[in-house]
């Protein structure tokens, strides 16, 4: 999928589906993307990915041609993980509109504050011309602001007015932390989810979540879910290691005998 087919696909709303990449190589990617997820997510929040693992995982991306999402740690990391190519950012924290504001105007040349750098991948080395990459990386480039705060509850029609933010993620593990909850299963948890995804919903806005299980993806889908984040490369690896190796110990007895 193209970088402007994948922004269109998430304006639309269609079903999409990719996972947390937490391990800094670019061998997951190759693989996970093999496999036909519709993105990939490189988690520069919670996982040790410096710049230079940042720019192999979208190297790895491009290879693939999967588009791949970065989840930076804050605003600052934005303009990097752009200007290595990825097609877009997850926006931590995003608790009020002038975070939300932020967060598009760091992302966007017109009209924002991106500062400009033609001379990396995102601009083909300097190949593409002055305009050829402004407008390139404002039409492909996909903002995600994730809720996660109290605050955002509160703010929610103010953030959900600015303009430059493609889609809104339901951070319900920060929530429920946030919440002095101890699972998102929690009824204030479920029910701070369910104002999110409505004022979202209403807004007609795209909405992403993170499904732990395939149990979970009604549910979500129900709240006006569109794009799903499943799992991370290592809980795939964790998940089909710990199968694999309780089939080997079933089969040693026989072995054995």
């Amino acid at each position: 999928m193209q970088s402007n087919d994948f922004r269109a696909s998430v304006i639309r709303q269609q079903p999409l589906m990719g996972t947390f990449v937490k391990t800094p190589s670019p061998h997951g990617i190759e693989i996970l993307g093999a496999v036909g997820l519709d993105f990939v997510v490189i988690d520069a929040e919670h996982a040790p990915f410096d710049k230079g693992a940042i720019d192999l995982a979208v190297l790895a991306s491009q290879v693939q041609g999967v588009p791949a999402m970065v989840r930076v740690p804050g605003i600052d990391g934005i303009q990097n993980a752009l200007d290595c190519g990825a097609t877009g950012v997850m926006v931590p924290h995003i608790d009020s509109g002038a975070a939300a504001r932020a967060a598009a105007d760091a992302a966007r040349y017109r009209p924002g504050r991106r500062g400009f750098s033609s001379s990396g991948r995102s601009g083909r080395y300097g190949r593409n011309t002055f305009s050829e990459h402004m407008t390139a990386s404002d039409g492909k480039t996909v903002v995600v602001a994730m809720l996660e705060d109290a605050e955002a509850v509160e703010r929610i029609d103010e953030i959900l007015a600015v303009d430059g933010v493609d889609a809104y993620f339901l951070g319900r593990g920060d929530l429920t932390a946030a919440l002095g909850a101890t699972a998102s299963s929690d009824e204030r948890v479920r029910d701070t989810v369910k104002r999110l995804a409505a004022a979202v919903r209403g807004a007609g806005r795209p909405l992403w979540a993170y499904s732990g299980s395939t149990a979970e993806v009604k549910m979500l889908a129900e709240l006006g879910v569109s794009g799903f984040i499943v799992s991370s490369d290592q809980g795939f690896m964790r998940r089909a290691a710990e199968a694999d190796w309780q089939a080997f110990q079933a089969a040693m007895p026989a072995i054995q005998a």
